[in-house]
């Protein structure tokens, strides 16, 4: 009994020494731990001095005429995927009547945005999904936005839902995304589409559209993805974050890299897949990578340069001159993600249709 009370005693002390020494670091109360909010800090990514050029350097040219990767056609691919697409609307179209509707929000007049709805809509007609849109201007109030959210909510002729980001910033994403029907929601962004992602055992209705473009690279170039190790740069909502899920449900074992994280570079070294995704131009050095890797760039940065028609040039997160003397596989930029990302849209649309109609 003597010993019983002593270990009690000794575990009382014990605790009261590290409340306090909690409260001490911390700064606060024993009573509650930090929110997990107030830990949230932004990923402010800073280019290294070797980002902004892609002159090799020492340690990389020890490398430099090892190998030449094989590209990663994004284009060809997502054709391929287009083309069944097609097909499967069509069957749909001769058995019920009725095809895929998709409605795309758009607010304010930023060219990027343009450029990527009009891309879709494109796509959208090529395969013969029913786009609708819905044009608001930079200052509009935020309940403009969810009326037109709530108004295709409502419209059965629509069965996917896209509202493009970023939005302008006086608007609450979050609380907008969230207004979308879980049904509809395309994108995969609503908190339990990507909850059911994040959980064993469960099935979101949808996958976010880049990350599964991004596995859909992979599996359709062959890359072994079981037992592997993956490294995803970047930790967004949109894609570093179920990037870095859905390959840990095909079984590799993941690693995420973001702004705070300590050696960066020798991290990524040991991976064999290798996705970036934080819109930092070369941010990924040919001396960051393992040779042999296989490595899917979702980053897509305008960079200036005066030889070209637009006067810039789009750029990746990894610097491909080196990356491509290394690694075994590599998405360019553009060709690589972005097409995927507009095919996996599609499949989304289509998928949301046929729950609808009962059809399959």
């Amino acid at each position: 009994m003597q010993g019983v009370m002593a270990w009690r005693l000794m575990r009382r002390k014990a605790f009261s020494t590290i409340s306090k020494a909690f409260k001490s670091f911390s700064g606060y109360p024993t009573t509650r731990s930090p929110s997990l909010l107030e830990l949230d800090l932004p990923d402010n990514w800073t280019p290294n001095p070797t980002t902004a050029t892609t002159t090799a350097i020492p340690h990389f040219q020890n490398h430099a005429s090892r190998q030449t990767a094989a590209l990663i056609d994004g284009r060809l691919m997502a054709e391929e995927i287009r083309s069944g697409i097609a097909s499967e609307i069509k069957r749909m179209r001769d058995a019920t009547g009725k095809v895929p509707g998709l409605a795309v929000i758009l607010v304010g007049n930023r060219k990027d945005s343009q450029t990527y709805v009009r891309n879709k809509i494109k796509a959208c007609e090529e395969v013969g999904i029913t786009s609708l849109m819905a044009e608001l201007p930079d200052k509009c109030g935020e309940d403009e936005v969810l009326d037109a959210v709530l108004s295709f909510n409502e419209n059965p002729s629509v069965h996917g839902i896209l509202v493009q980001l970023p939005l302008p910033q006086h608007l609450d994403e979050e609380k907008i995304l969230n207004a979308v029907s879980l049904e509809k929601d395309v994108d995969g962004f609503h908190p339990i589409n990507m909850g059911n992602l994040a959980m064993r055992g469960r099935e979101p209705l949808f996958v976010p559209c880049t990350p599964r473009g991004c596995i859909e690279l992979l599996l359709r170039s062959g890359v072994q993805i079981m037992g592997k190790k993956a490294v995803v740069i970047g930790r967004s909502n949109i894609v570093g974050l179920p990037t870095s899920l859905l390959l840990q449900r095909h079984h590799a074992t993941v690693t995420v890299i973001h702004a705070f994280t300590k050696n960066a570079e020798q991290i990524t070294q040991e991976a064999d897949i290798v996705v970036s995704a934080v819109g930092v131009p070369n941010l990924v050095r040919g001396f960051w990578l393992k040779p042999g890797a296989v490595v899917i760039d979702v980053g897509t940065s305008p960079v200036e340069d005066p030889g070209s028609e637009y006067g810039y040039r789009l750029t990746g997160d990894v610097c491909y001159e080196e990356a491509v003397k290394v690694v075994s596989a590599i998405t360019p930029v553009p060709g690589g993600v972005g097409p995927m990302t507009i095919a996996m849209l599609l499949c989304n649309t289509v998928d949301s249709a046929k729950r609808a109609f009962g059809f399959s």
